[in-house]
């Protein structure tokens, strides 16, 4: 990794830098020297993909792969109905509340360094989760877990820009982290399922510990390490950022209706949390514009483009959600499918995304980030419209399988371009924050889609079944039959008829997300096709950008400061 300050008009650690696009670039696009001949540069970079891809993988699986073995979790462990949900709930705070600060800590300490401790980290709470034998035991395993997930989700990324240059081996590797991101939900159903049938709800723990020490045992051999850089951490912006992003997580979390029908948003635990949040962000904000060392610079927002792909992924993250939780249930519920069945019935959406992302890589030079985007984000919105046409009489073939593969074509689509989008022009110290931006707003995402999706949904399931009980009652007593009695549970055709009703109203709703995704995309996405093919425009290279007298300044020093027996 050549040092950022070994060429002419890189500053990036002097304060109030703001780098001009030749910079930016130049910064991003370092990697360290490959081997002599081009197979070993080409083998090397193959296997730094494979560690990276590997590592965004176990951390994605870990997202839905528990989410299968909660059942049995609930038996083994003698977890209570509302303890259970903080198997998944304990992951959830953590990782989204960390990970500004796993981001900023790769930057500070070195990304190679901090990627490793979190995998580590990872492992050992995988580990000591699959030997639990209490409810705080798991608990406190998960919530380790999401902190080496918060440490491992950005580092990756940010990785690829240390690691692959800017172009076509940039692109390969964002199509290679992407497919990883979109398809390793769909994945994690089927091996959750697998793993719970036929070994022990202890695997879905234990895989990730040879996983992560083969992936940490091969990172320092293929990956090369970002410079170690002076400073420290702005521990003010750290507790209100990491403080912040959890209570908003968990109040969201919280906050969501249940399959009862008892809405929680009036909870004091919800308001308190979410009012706190709010609190904490605002603090944030403030602290950050006046912090000189920040752990979220605010030029990173200053960007159009960068802030619209922070709120697309936003957007995309509430809405795929509601297809993973909303498919998962229906498919088992309302179909009949097993656990390991409802697992392959996803295999096509993840062999979708798998497709659509390769592709997406392969595009972006051609066409550029926009029009991938602007497609991507509009299949999205058509295949979870296409989803809200369900009914309880739906086939797997006939009214399944169409919209899943849109959808995940979609996805694959929208996920390179956005990675590329979100980390161009960052400078080299800052891509680690900028990764950790995309992954808060896919946490983020979810916690919202979570609330807003699943109360939406179970509304309308709890209303359609009171209409049809009603509706039921009075054809009884116009019949002379003897009316329902009073707390038993609905016929199944009832309420497999609600679930259909109220699971379509929440496919509606994500189609509109999406919908508004694509609307954000058409008016910020403003990157051109030959800056994220490598090539810097002529116009560009022409007529550098102005800078400021104490630019020009703090330049000059830095290059005699470097170069001092040289003339410039």
């Amino acid at each position: 990794m050549t040092s950022p300050a070994s060429g002419a008009g890189s500053a990036p650690d002097l304060p109030g830098y703001a780098p001009t696009t030749g910079s930016a670039q130049s910064e991003t696009g370092r990697v360290a020297s490959p081997p002599a001949t081009a197979d070993g540069g080409s083998r090397r970079l193959g296997l730094a993909l494979v560690v990276i891809a590997t590592a965004q993988l176990m951390v994605v699986l870990d997202a839905t792969i528990v989410n299968v073995a909660l059942p049995h979790i609930e038996r083994a462990l003698g977890f209570s109905g509302s303890g259970l949900e903080w198997v998944v709930n304990a992951y959830a705070v953590t990782f989204g509340g960390l990970l500004l600060l796993g981001g900023r800590a790769g930057d500070i300490l070195g990304r190679r360094r901090v990627f490793v401790f979190g995998l580590l980290l990872f492992s050992a709470a995988s580990l000591l989760g699959g030997f639990a034998t209490s409810e705080w035991w798991l608990l406190t395993a998960r919530a380790v877990q999401g902190v080496g997930g918060a440490v491992i989700a950005p580092t990756a990324l940010a990785l690829i820009t240390t690691n692959f240059p800017e172009g076509a081996p940039r692109n390969r590797a964002f199509g290679v982290y992407a497919a990883m991101a979109g398809a390793g939900s769909a994945t994690g159903l089927l091996l959750g399922g697998i793993l719970t049938t036929y070994l022990s709800w202890r695997w879905v723990l234990f895989v990730n510990v040879p996983i992560g020490i083969v992936v940490a045992a091969a990172a320092p051999r293929v990956l090369s390490e970002s410079p170690r850089r002076p400073g420290r951490i702005d521990v003010a912006g750290a507790v209100t950022g990491t403080g912040g992003v959890a209570l908003l997580v968990y109040g969201l979390s919280k906050a969501a209706m249940g399959p009862d029908g008892v809405s929680h948003w009036g909870d004091a635990q919800v308001l308190v949390s979410l009012a706190a949040s709010v609190v904490l962000l605002v603090s944030f904000v403030l602290i950050e514009r006046r912090s000189s060392r920040p752990l979220l610079p605010m030029r990173l927002l200053a960007d159009r483009s960068r802030s619209g792909a922070y709120l697309i992924m936003l957007c995309i993250a509430t809405g795929l959600f509601g297809v993973f939780f909303f498919l998962t249930l229906f498919i088992q519920n309302v179909l009949g499918y097993s656990a390991i069945r409802a697992g392959i019935a996803f295999l096509p959406f993840a062999v979708g995304v798998v497709i659509a992302s390769a592709l997406a890589s392969r595009l972006v030079p051609r066409i550029g980030a926009r029009p991938l985007i602007v497609a991507g984000t509009g299949a999205v919105a058509g295949g979870t419209f296409w989803f809200s046409r369900l009914t309880e009489h739906a086939g797997y073939a006939g009214q399944l399988l169409g919209p899943m593969l849109v959808t995940a074509c979609g996805l694959g689509l929208v996920f390179v371009p956005l990675s590329l989008v979100a980390l161009h022009n960052v400078a080299e110290q800052d891509s680690g924050v900028a990764s950790s931006l995309l992954n808060t707003g896919q946490q983020v995402g979810g916690a919202i889609g979570l609330a807003l999706l699943g109360t939406v949904a179970w509304t309308t399931v709890a209303d359609s079944v009171r209409t049809q009980l009603a509706h039921a009652a009075v054809a009884a007593a116009k019949a002379g039959q003897p009316l329902p009695k009073p707390g038993i549970p609905p016929p199944a055709s009832i309420y497999d008829h609600a679930l259909a009703v109220g699971f379509s109203r929440g496919f509606l709703v994500s189609a509109g997300i999406a919908l508004l995704a694509l609307f954000i995309a058409i008016a910020t996405i403003r990157v051109r096709r030959q800056e994220l093919a490598g090539a810097v425009p002529a116009t560009q290279e022409a007529a550098p950008q102005p800078a400021t007298v104490q630019q020009h300044e703090d330049r000059a020093a830095l290059a005699a400061a470097v170069r001092p027996c040289r003339l410039c």
